[in-house]
C-alpha cells in the first residue's frame, strides 16, 4: 500500500490522522529517540521529518536512526533538496503556493526530481500554503515568501483550490513552527468545504483542546512539533483528539 493510500485509509477509519514533526537537526539524540519511541506507543500514525536547516553532517545518520527504530511511516517534510535521502518511506513533494518565489514554486522540484527517482521514493504531490500565525517562521525567511493573512479567506480558499486543480494530492495549510495563533477554525471549515484532497493543518497547535477544535473544523490530518519537543508526554493525548472516530 502507497503511504498517501495508507494515509486516507488512517482519515477514513479514525476521522484524522495524527502526524509528529522532527527536525532531526536538533543535536539531542537522546530526545529524538524518546520522542521516536513515545510516537510508536501513544496512537501517532506517522512521522514528519523536516526542517529549515542542515547544521552538521549528522542529518542522514539520524534519519536512518528515526527510520530504524520507527514503527511507523517516516515522510520527509523538504526544507531543501540537500535533505532527501534513501531513508524514507514516502516525501511531500511541495510547492510553496502561497507565495511567489520561483524557486520554491518549481526550481527546487526541478533539481529534486531526478534524485527522487533514482532513489524510488513514493512523492506526495502537495500545495503547501503560509498563513500568517503572528510570528516570523523559517519558512518565511528562508523561502523569501510573505505569508496570507487570516483575514484574508477568500484568498486562502482560492490558493487552496489552485493547488488542487494542478493536482496535488494534499494541502497543508500552516501558521508556521511555533506560531502565536493557530489557523482560525472557520477557515479550517471554509477550505476544507471546497476541497476534495485531504487537508493537513499545522503551527501553533499547542493543546489536545485546540486540535479537537481544528479536527472538528474540518482538518483530514494534525501536525504537532514544537509542543512535542518541550511536552512529549502530550502525544497520547493529542492523539485521543485526533482519532475522533475511535472514541
Amino acid at each position: 500500500m502507497s503511504i498517501l493510500n495508507y494515509l486516507k485509509k488512517t482519515i477514513d477509519k479514525k476521522g484524522a490522522a495524527y502526524i509528529v514533526l522532527i527536525d532531526p537537526d536538533k543535536k539531542n539524540n537522546q530526545s529524538i529517540e524518546k520522542i521516536v519511541s513515545l510516537g510508536n506507543n501513544s496512537g501517532v500514525d506517522a512521522f514528519f521529518i523536516g526542517g529549515s536547516l542542515i547544521m552538521d553532517s549528522e542529518y542522514n545518520r539520524r534519519v536512518r536512526d528515526i527510520k530504524n527504530k520507527s514503527k511507523i511511516p517516516i515522510i520527509l517534510f523538504p526544507g531543501g533538496v540537500n535533505q532527501i535521502n534513501p531513508y524514507f518511506d514516502a516525501m511531500l513533494f511541495t510547492s510553496i503556493i502561497s507565495g511567489r518565489n520561483p524557486h520554491y514554486l518549481i526550481g527546487e522540484q526541478v533539481i529534486a526530481a531526478p534524485i527522487v527517482k533514482d532513489l524510488e521514493i513514493e512523492t506526495i504531490p502537495t500545495g503547501y500554503i503560509l498563513v500568517d500565525g503572528g510570528s516570523v517562521s523559517m519558512v518565511q525567511v528562508m523561502s523569501g515568501t510573505i505569508p496570507l493573512p487570516m483575514q484574508k479567506i477568500d484568498a486562502i480558499i482560492a490558493h487552496a483550490l489552485a493547488g488542487q486543480y494542478l493536482g496535488k494530492k494534499m494541502i497543508y495549510l500552516e501558521a508556521g513552527s511555533g506560531a502565536k495563533y493557530p489557523v482560525e477554525n472557520n477557515i479550517i471549515k471554509a477550505v476544507k468545504d471546497v476541497l476534495n484532497i485531504p487537508l493537513i493543518i499545522g503551527g501553533g497547535l499547542s493543546s489536545p483542546e485546540i486540535v479537537n477544535e481544528k479536527v472538528i473544523a474540518g482538518a483530514s490530518v494534525i501536525v504537532t512539533g514544537t509542543i512535542i519537543e518541550t511536552e512529549s508526554t502530550i502525544m497520547n493525548e493529542i492523539a485521543d483528539a485526533v482519532h475522533w472516530k475511535m472514541k
